[in-house]
């Protein structure tokens, strides 16, 4: 029903992608392989996209780049039926908590977590490729899997490291590139300590998360590539 209204099944696909990964640029190999369509058919499509001037193309190291148009006129009726989230939660305060508090059940099921928070592309924040930063005895399996739901329900890759409490003491008394570079980046701390504090020393907040935060324009596609980044299972 949808493709006959929107004219085709890659075209939906292509809508799906880009208003669910607002402020996420994506390459042509790179959209074929997520939305499992033939390359003429993404390039066709992607072109008509252009053309109404939905979605902006931008070249960055021989690559082109494209995302949605945040200032389409229709973005936000569209991005209403290609995204599971509503455009205007009736009731964000409680939507914000009930987020948060599913977030930290899901990384508590992993083991026990003493340190926790999200970043990367929780908080459009270019300067770093950690999604989820996690310290404690966990279960690396069960990490993987954890993240790997959250990738299916986002529609996007996440990247995630896990340090036992030790490895990260240590590697902070080193001032290790790696940690500092994370600690420094933009993030929504989920678990800190013994208690969940959702929002203690985060530097934004769950509903800018869950809202439209618009990405650094001077750096649209840059992330350093720090150490250890999809921790695998043992």
């Amino acid at each position: 029903m949808i493709e006959q209204l929107f004219g085709s099944k890659t075209r939906v696909k292509l809508l799906s992608l880009f208003f669910n990964n607002p402020g996420r640029p994506f390459y042509v190999r790179e959209i074929t392989r997520k939305i499992d369509e033939q390359i003429n058919s993404v390039r066709r499509e992607l072109a008509n996209l252009l053309s109404i001037g939905l979605i902006s193309s931008e070249g960055s190291n021989n690559r082109l780049y494209y995302e949605v148009n945040p200032k389409y006129e229709y973005y936000e009726p569209l991005r209403g039926i290609f995204t599971s989230m509503p455009v205007k939660s009736p009731d964000p305060v409680i939507k914000e908590t009930q987020e948060e508090d599913q977030i930290i059940k899901r990384l508590r099921s992993t083991g026990s977590v003493s340190f926790a928070f999200l970043s990367g592309t929780f908080t459009n924040d270019s300067h770093t490729n950690i999604d989820i930063f996690v310290v404690g005895d966990i279960n690396k399996a069960r990490l993987a899997k954890m993240v790997g739901e959250m990738e299916k329900e986002m529609g996007r890759e996440l990247n995630y490291s896990a340090l036992t409490p030790e490895e990260y003491e240590y590697r902070l008394s080193l001032n290790d590139r790696f940690i500092t570079t994370v600690l420094e980046a933009k993030k929504i701390v989920v678990i800190d300590g013994q208690k969940e504090k959702p929002l203690a020393h985060s530097d934004v907040t769950f509903g800018e998360f869950m809202g439209d935060i618009a990405p650094d324009p001077e750096h649209p596609t840059s992330r350093p590539v720090p150490v250890s980044i999809k921790s695998q299972p043992r």
